[in-house]
Parts: C-alpha cells; structure tokens; sequence
C-alpha cells in the first residue's frame, strides 16, 4: 500500500473518530442498580415430566423469577417482552421452566442444531440460567435453551471472565413454540451438579435471562446489572430454601467402542488405495463423586478420536504455532480448575495415552485439582523470540499436573500450579503461584510467577539447538482491568526467560517481554438508535527480548460499532515495527471486521486487512499484505444450515508476488430432529508461490482437499452413534490433485449414570 493510501485511510479514521464524538451526545446516566434480590424456592408438589407442557402441580407452587429488565442494549430498562421463570425441587432434580411471551410469535428465532453450537445458538430466541451453587461470586454453572429444546451448557468464570462452553452435563431440556410465545422445561439432575455438602438450607446465587433477537438483540435479565461494575456474579439475584439436599452415589461409567479402517496411497504413482487393517479401541471412563462437591475420575485406554474436523487455518508465513482448542471429553472435565493467566496447561499435548485420571472438586474455601496420564508420544513446542518449531518422540511420558486455589475475601483468590513430563533422558517440570485481586467491583488484578525447569533428550537437542544440559527459566504475567460504564482500562505485562518451557502447556513464544495497554471510551443507546454501541479507544504494546532488544511495538487507534440488524463492524489503524533478524521493518497495517444479521435466517461477515508486511521465510520486507475473508451462513427451514468460508492471504515483495493462499470450507447440515444430523463439510486450500522468488525450494503450488461425512445421533453428550468417512488429497510433484488416503470410521458410547 502506499503512502497516498495511508494517508487516505488515517484521514477517513480522523473524520469518523470526529463525527462519531459528535454524534454520540451523553445521554444521562441511570443511577446505580438496587442490590440482589431473593427468592424462596419450595420443594415439588408433584412429579415433573420434562415435555414443554406445564401441567404439573409442581409448577403451581414453584418460585416465580420474573425477567423483568433489559440490560442490553437498554440499561435497566423494562423488558420489551413479559418473560416468567419458574423455580422448584425434589430430591434428585432442580426443575427450571420459563414462559416467554412473544407479541408476534411468528416471528421467533428457532432452528435445530447441533448441541453447543453456541455462535448459531446465540443468534436464536433462547431462554438460560446461571447458577452458583457455592454461592461464593467466583464460578457458577450456565444453561441455555432454545424454543426447539436445544441445549448449551458452560462454565462460567468470574476471575477469568469467559464462558467454557466445552463443558457438558447430562441433563434434560424441552421446548415448544405457543400461540403466544413459547415454553421451555429443564430439569437438572442433583446428582451431576457440585453444591457445598450439608443437610441445612442453602443459597445459591440466580440469574434467569432471554435472549429476544429482532432488528436488535434485545437481552434480558432477572437481575439488575451496574455497568460499572466489572463483577457479573457478584449481582446475581439468589435462591434460598434447598433443604436435604443429596447426590447419591452419582457414578457415571462411559465405556466407548471406535473402529475405523484407513486405506492409504503407497507411493504417488501408485494406482489406487491400498486396503487398511480394521483397528479398534475399546476403552472407558468412570466419574464418581465422592462428596457432593469432589469429583474423581478414571480412564482405561481412553477414547480420545478426533470426530470434529478442526477449524481449517492458513499456516502461511507464520512464525508461531497454530493454537487449536480442545474438544475432547475426558480433559474438558473441571477444564477450569487448571486455568490460570499463563496457559500452563493445554491438553491436547497429551496425544495418545494408556491412562488416564483426575481428581477435581471445592471444599469451603479451596479448590483443587489433579489429572494424571501415561502417554505413548511426546509432543514438545521447542519457542524462541523469533519463532517455534515442533516435534514429537515415540516414548512414552507421565504427565501429572496439580492445582491448588484458595478464596480470599468475597472475590479474591490466590493459587498454586506443579505441572511435570518425565520421560527417557527428558523432563519438564513447572512450579509457580498466582493471585487474583479485586479491590473494587470496577477493578481486577491478575498475576502469576512460574519457574520451569527442563532436560532435552540429546537427539532432540542436536536436532533443534537446544541446550544439551538441564536448563531453566521463569514466566511472569500481570493483568489489569478497570471497567466502568463509559471507560474501559487494560494493561498487561508478560515476560518469559529464554530458559522457559510449558511443555504442558501452550507458550509458543520465550525470550520475551511485552507491555501492552489499552483505552476505550463507550457511548451507549438503546434500541431504535443508529447505534447500539460506539467504542473509541487506542491500544499499544511494545516486545522486546530479555537484553531489552525491540522486537515488535504497535500502536493503534480503532473504532467498534453495534447497531441494528445486528450489526458489528470494527475498523483498526495499527502502525508496527518489527526487528526480525536484525532487520527493522515499519509499516501501516489497516484492519476491520464487519458481520451482520439481516434476516433470522442469514448471517454474513467479512474480515479483511492490507497495508505492509514482512516475509518471514526469506528475512526481508513485503511490499504488501493483503488479506481477505468473507463467510455466510444461510438457514432456509429450521432443519437446514448452509455456510461458506473463504479466506486469502497474499504477499508481494520487490520484484512480485510472493505467494497466494486460498482456503475454501462449505458445510452442509441436515437436522432430524433435535438429537439427530447428517453433515457433509469439504475443505480446499491451493497455495501458489513464484520459485523464483523464494531463497530456498518450494514448491510452485500446493493442493489440499479434505473432505469428511457424517451420520450423528446423540442422546447426551456421553451416548452417541457417529457414523462417517473422511479422505484427504493432494498434489504431487507432475500430478495433479489425488486421493492419498480415506477412512471409515464408526464411534459409539454409553453414559451409564447411578
């Protein structure tokens, strides 16, 4: 890009940042919401039959929770909509069930989808409930719950501040669209949930919510919410009256059965597939909680098979690892009592285990939690300043990792983490503390301190440039945040030896020190407004390496918007300086994002970038970057998805282009019912590159097609049918794109639950 552009988009920026001031006029501020309120809940009167028909006597007598404000984007003001939730109890369940009210009833946002679906999920009408059981402001369960019966579940962390939506429970949940409105049932077994032990009453922190989408995404609360607070669950309203309440002997045993077959092409020229052997794994899982709030569990050759594809990524010209989360049941079970602010804990590191066990749980105060595992492959991360590089050994390594985290106060912690890999002529191992400090309800503070020690096996060293003796490092991290109404403050500052490893975790980048911060101002409208949402804001970070060499530093002014039909657009003007290989590069990079909702059926978003660059593989500077992504998703009948994504990613240096890279993924999915899909997604990518350019061989072109079918039926979230076949192809030097391989595979468990 050149500087006449530059200097075009930076004035653009300029006028917008000036008539979005202007335009934005303060409105008066509401005063500060009224504390929580509580509500007494009394025990079933009858049985609860789970069919989105209340009929039942137990509805008659059950607590009523009205949501009764709009949080967002109206600021405690009345609902638009009447919205009941309704609240009750025997001895094995929590019973939960709302009556939404809808003026126009066909206009409801209601489609089948996969469970946990939450980015289509969300876009629905959907009722949900948040739950603390300890009632200690820190953790608590959510639950939402679309028109057709769709689940969702999550944890919620209040230090952390995100939503776990990888989280599962069994429980049972209906729905069913009304002349006037609709009406969705929920009952959740005692037995999966963790409450504090004890016969005496109990409360619990509450929230009831809806989400009602039209020409904006009205979403309502029981609760009344300060935006100048930055505690969520510190608000909840809350629900007293549980009485004898027990777990029983809530085990759950989940034997699984996988078998695929995989026929491979032997040699490039070879004519067809070659015939795979049959393989199968039969393996269990078994969770007993042994109090009401501790958690063992165990496996026994685990099934741990990959049945979601991973979100297909470009790895073009990038110095670090690609980060793929976690799907797997086994570790996403109390996933977030191992989170802590560095990531120091990644499972899928662990890649093909014996064994496996963990012990998670909270008692008062403290918080606890430990798996073990014995695995047959070796992943390592080997980071640098400058890059990562990967590897893997076929020996076998124990991977144990403990967390301890105590309450302080109402809403502080402070914790502790030992993460170790032992192996043949290898270990790693990783010690440290962290604290989380809230001295005001606008204000948090994070940090954490780990000391890692690490032994290389000497081929690995060889190989990689490692150091050929045990070595050392440390990881700082400190995070704060101060959020109010109108203002938002964030600073950061990380810091990792060169001697640092995480081979538990995931730190791609070490010999590192960055500080970073960020400003925002928001303004604030409610529905019927040109906006919804309006952040000014400027963020800035700079990295250097331990000696104090810059590496990287950028500074960026941005522009955020929400508005009607849904609208999100976001507009960054960023400049950066990078020092790679000793050489300083400077250059403007302009980026934005904008989605939109027109329609229930129809979501669009478009993200895109161009402006400067550096080619990472040669050490030398690109003349210009450019990227782009348009994705669409269409819903022609509730049973029906339909989405398309498409990225490029393209650099040009002195003298031409470097290289293009398209990635095209369609996905197709057919909903039966609520608990049962068929899905076809294919994945193309096609990289072209000018040799003569490159400083070293590479291909001139390069063609992946991935493609994978699917047959899924899921009772819960543990007892399924998978059904499918997936193949791979590519191009071969003088032969254009072919099969390689292909596999059949059939997955099935059983959650048996006492």
């Amino acid at each position: 890009m050149g500087l006449v552009c530059v200097r075009g988009i930076t004035s653009a920026l300029c006028l917008l940042l000036s008539a979005a001031a202007a335009l934005a006029q303060p409105r008066q501020v509401e005063a500060p919401p009224k504390g929580p309120t509580t509500f007494a809940v009394s025990k079933a009167r009858s049985a609860v039959k789970v069919d989105g028909v209340l009929d039942e006597a137990a509805w008659g007598s059950a607590a009523v929770v009205p949501v009764a404000y709009e949080w967002a984007p109206g600021d405690n003001i009345p609902a638009p909509v009447t919205t009941q939730c309704l609240v009750t109890f025997d001895t094995k369940n929590l019973y939960v069930a709302f009556r939404a009210a809808d003026p126009r009833p066909a206009e409801i946002r209601a489609h089948l989808m996969d469970r946990d679906d939450v980015d289509t999920l969300i876009q629905d009408d959907h009722v949900g409930l948040m739950i603390d059981t300890f009632n200690d402001e820190r953790r608590a369960f959510q639950f939402r719950v679309n028109p057709l019966g769709v689940q969702a579940d999550a944890i919620f962390s209040e230090q952390d501040g995100v939503e776990d939506f990888s989280w599962d429970m069994i429980w049972s949940s209906a729905g069913r669209v009304t002349e006037d409105g609709y009406v969705v049932e929920i009952s959740l077994p005692l037995k999966q949930l963790r409450f504090q032990a004890g016969q005496g009453p109990q409360t619990w922190g509450f929230e009831a919510f809806r989400s009602w989408p039209r020409n904006v995404r009205h979403r309502l609360s029981s609760q009344l919410r300060d935006r100048n607070k930055g505690c969520l669950l510190c608000q909840e309203n809350k629900i007293s009256g549980f009485e004898a309440l027990s777990q029983g002997r809530n085990v759950e045993f989940d034997p699984t059965a996988t078998f695929r077959r995989t026929d491979r092409r032997d040699t490039p020229f070879a004519s067809g597939l070659a015939a795979g052997s049959t393989a199968a794994d039969i393996g269990g899982t078994i969770r007993w909680s042994v109090t009401p709030n501790m958690t063992v569990g165990g496996t026994i050759n685990p099934d741990f098979s990959q049945i979601e594809a991973d979100v297909a990524q470009l790895d073009v010209n990038q110095r670090f690892a690609l980060f793929y989360p976690e799907k797997r049941p086994f570790f996403l079970e109390g996933v977030d009592f191992f989170t802590t602010p560095i990531q120091t804990v990644f499972t899928r590191k662990v890649a093909d285990p014996y064994f496996g066990a963990k012990l998670t749980g909270k008692q008062g105060a403290n918080a606890v939690g430990v798996f073990v595992t014995r695995d047959r492959v070796n992943t390592l991360l080997l980071p640098s300043n400058q890059g990562s590089d990967t590897t893997s050994l076929d020996d076998d390594v124990t991977t144990i990792v403990g967390r301890y985290r105590r309450d302080i106060g109402t809403t502080s912690t402070v914790g502790a983490l030992f993460a170790s890999r032992e192996g043949n002529g290898y270990h790693n191992r990783q010690a440290g503390v962290d604290a989380f400090w809230r001295p005001t309800a606008s204000d948090s503070l994070r940090m954490q301190l780990v000391r890692s020690d690490t032994e290389y096996p000497a081929a690995v060293a060889d190989e990689h440039g490692q150091p050929t003796q045990p070595f050392g490092g440390n990881g700082i991290w400190v995070d704060y945040q101060r959020i109010t109404r109108n203002y938002q403050l964030f600073g950061n500052f990380e810091s990792y030896d060169k001697g640092f490893r995480s081979d538990t975790g995931f730190v791609p980048r070490v010999d590192y020190r960055n500080v970073s911060g960020q400003g925002q101002r928001r303004w604030w409208r409610e529905a019927g407004a040109w906006f919804n949402t309006l952040d000014l804001g400027v963020r800035a970070w700079r990295s250097t390496t331990a000696d104090q060499t810059m590496t990287d530093r950028t500074v960026a002014a941005f522009v955020n918007y929400t508005g009607p039909f849904q609208t999100q657009a976001q507009f960054n003007m960023p400049q950066d300086v990078v020092v790679y290989e000793g050489t300083r590069y400077e250059y403007y990079r302009p980026n934005f994002a904008f989605g939109i909702k027109p329609t229930g059926d129809t979501s669009l978003l478009v993200t895109g970038r161009c402006g400067g660059g550096v080619d990472f593989a040669n050490a030398r500077k690109a003349t210009q970057a450019l990227q782009f992504g348009p994705a669409v998703e269409y819903r022609p009948i509730p049973r029906v998805s339909l989405s398309l994504r498409y990225d490029m990613d393209q650099l040009s240096v002195e003298g031409g282009r470097l290289y293009r890279a398209h990635l095209a993924q369609v996905k197709g999915i057919y909903h039966l019912n609520v608990r049962t899909f068929v899905r076809a997604i294919i994945q193309y990518t096609d990289i072209s590159r000018d040799p003569a350019l490159y400083r070293f061989q590479v291909e001139p072109r390069t063609r992946r097609l991935f493609s994978q079918f699917l047959f899924s039926f899921k009772v819960n979230p543990q007892t399924v049918l998978f059904l499918g076949y997936s193949d791979n192809a590519a191009n071969a030097i003088h032969i254009d794109l072919q099969r390689q391989d292909r596999t059949f595979f059939i997955k099935l468990g059983y959650a048996w639950v006492l």
